[in-house]
Formats: C-alpha cells, structure tokens, sequence
C-alpha cells in the first residue's frame, strides 16, 4: 500500500492537495496520505498531524519572527516522523518558505520529493531556482510558461494546468448564485475579499470596508458580500462592524465561489483568489497591504510591473492594483466604482475583459489530478 505524505499551508493549498489525492486515488485504491493539510484534504482521508493554518503566516518582519520558533519545531518534528515511516512520496503543496527545505532533508534521504506549485522564480526571488534544483525530483506546474523556464536550469517538470480552471465553469451561473445569497437580479454587488491569512484581514478588511462604506455613500442600494473562512470570520465581522455598513453587508462562512458568481465587481486581495475572479470573469481591484519591512523587502526582489495573477498572466493591467500606501480606502472605492459605472456606460469594456479571462480560462483548463498523478507514477517508476 502506497503512502503519501504532503504538506500544504493555506486555503488555497489545501483546494489543490485535494484534488491531486483524487488522481492520486484511482492511480492506487488502498493510498493513505498524512503530513499537514486542511479540510479538503480531510475529505479525501487524509489525516492531519497539524491543521494547515499553522503554517499560515505573512511578510518578513515580526509578523514572520514571531511564529518562527513554532513553524520550526513543526518541521522539525515532521521531518523526524517522515524519516521514521519512509513515505513512498513527499509532496510540497506551495508554501516554499516551508517545504523546500524538508524536501531537500527528505531527498537526501532517499525520499522522492515532488513540489506542486512551481515557486514564483518568474515574479521575484529568482535566486530560488537552485534551492529547487537541490529539493525536488519533480515539480508540477500550474503555468504554461514555467516547464520551459525550470529545464533551463535543469529541473524536471510537468504542466498540469491549473486546477482551479477545471472546478469553475466556464460560463458561472450569476441568477443561481444569486438566488443561494438572496440577492435579486437587479440587485449591484460586490463581493469583497480582504484574504484567507490573519495578517491580510488585520492589514485589509478595515480598509476594504471603509472603501465600501464610500462606495455604499455613492450608490446607497449597493450590496457586500464577504466571504470569510470559519477561523478568521470573527475578525472579519468585528472589521465590518466597524464599518457602519450594517444590512448592506453580509459575511458568510466560506462559499467565495459563489459570492465571485453573484457579483458584479470584486475588491479583493491579491494572490490566489484575484485567479478565481478572473475563471469566474469578473471585473475586480486587486490590492495589497503588509508590514513596511515586508514591504521594503518585497518591492526590491520584484522582478515585474504585475503583482495580480490576472496582470500576470494577461501580461498587462488588465485590472488595476493598489498596493502599499497607494490602497486607501478612497482610491479603493474610486476604482469600484469605475467598473460598476462602465457595466452600463461602456458595456464593450466588460465584454473585452470577460473574452480576455475566458481566453486564460481554456489556457490553463487541463485534467490536471490525472497529470499530476501520471508525473507521479512516471517518477516513482524511475
């Protein structure tokens, strides 16, 4: 019976693990995984040492410093169990800062190691690339272009697409969507994700909704929705209380697929989610916020003009970014209210970004739990 271990660190990890053990699953019936995961992993039987949000931290400075004593005793342990069971595979699930460096204590113990999420060595932090070569047997891309960049320094890879194009649909149900909210079909939406990490709602959610509650000031109809997962849904309550925006606002625990389906604009933070609005081709603002350290460091390793997905991968501003001091609530709500003016004034406008993000969507849409298990098996074979 083959075992699997994996780790992944946040939400959207946990999404790709999940279904990466269903393609593992038909590939072998009695697999059993374990390691750090989430509860899409869980569903698929995966037991969980740690819960994911464990690893979950944000920036450079104290807001690293101050987990940093935990976060290594977690790897420390597991490094030391996984060396004691001799798992068949060890897959990292992103969070690089995490798993590259147990990969490469594993490999060199003869464990195959494969990464799933090519590190961004194309965004920042190009000096990476060799810690990779050094950690991994493998690597599953999720980007088209990154197969090509990995083999010139002679790392193998595969081109999986990305997951996340195969659970959207293609042409989202906005009335469905709507009805689950109770939200009507003349009724203008904006679905507000302020991010998945404690550190992003504690930089975020307050300016997020103080942007809202100008947004609301200019269009008093106006309705919020806010996805929130279950840890961080108090704080976010907490936030949007704050904000005065009272029964215009609605958090609900979880369902952010479907409050992106409902909407008709997006503000949201930047990172994976900004990939979900545009599958679900919606008009969005992407911004950000952190620790000025953080922030210092991050902008001196940037190596594009982009820092959203979309921008990215569109190679373009395709949608506008606020980032750092540039994200205030006023220039927040300025942008919102561009898109949802041009929904009616410059329909045309919607329509290009709507065929630019359907253009992405077939881009990426692969079978990718049935790849990336096919890489799998390909290596442990070897």
């Amino acid at each position: 019976m083959k075992f699997a271990a994996l780790v992944t660190g946040e939400t959207s990890g946990d999404l790709l693990a999940g279904l990466l053990l269903d393609g593992l699953k038909p590939q072998w019936p009695g697999l059993s995984s374990a390691g750090i995961g989430g509860p899409q992993m869980a569903k698929r039987g995966f037991q969980a040492w740690w819960a994911h949000d464990k690893l979950s931290v944000h920036g450079f400075g104290w807001e690293v410093l101050r987990r940093y004593r935990e976060i290594v005793g977690i790897r420390r342990q597991l490094k030391a169990r996984l060396l004691q069971q001799q798992p068949d595979i060890f897959i990292g699930v992103d969070a690089p800062d995490f798993n590259l460096d147990l990969e490469a204590d594993l490999k060199a113990q003869g464990i195959k190691t494969v990464h799933f999420v090519c590190p961004s060595i194309w965004a920042w932090r190009p000096e990476r690339v060799e810690k990779i070569k050094r950690s991994v047997d493998h690597v599953l891309c999720i980007f088209p272009f990154e197969p090509a960049l990995l083999a010139r320094h002679g790392i193998a890879s595969t081109y999986v697409g990305h997951p996340l194009a195969q659970v959207i649909p293609m042409l989202p149900d906005r009335a469905a969507a709507r009805a689950k909210l109770g939200l009507s079909a003349q009724d203008q939406v904006v679905a507000i994700l302020p991010g998945s990490r404690e550190s992003e709602i504690r930089h975020l959610a307050l300016r997020f909704f103080q942007a809202a509650a100008l947004i609301k000031h200019a269009l008093p109809a106006i309705k919020f929705i806010v996805p929130a997962i279950p840890s961080l849904q108090g704080k976010i309550e907490e936030a949007a209380r704050a904000s005065g925006l009272g029964d215009a606002l609605q958090v609900i625990e979880g369902r952010s697929h479907t409050a992106l389906a409902a909407c008709d604009v997006t503000l949201i933070a930047s990172g994976t989610a900004t990939l979900e609005a545009a599958l679900f081709k919606r008009p969005m603002v992407i911004a950000y916020h952190m620790g000025a350290l953080s922030w210092h460091i991050m902008r001196r390793k940037k190596l594009q003009p982009w820092v959203g997905l979309p921008n990215i991968l569109c190679r373009d501003f395709v949608v506008p970014e606020l980032l750092q001091d540039a994200a205030t609530p006023q220039a927040l709500a300025q942008e919102v209210l561009r898109w949802l003016a041009a929904i009616t004034a410059e329909p045309e406008k919607i329509a290009a970004l709507e065929q630019r993000f359907t253009a992405l969507h077939h881009e990426l849409q692969r079978d990718t739990p049935k790849l990336a298990a096919h890489a799998i098996a390909q290596l442990l074979q070897n």
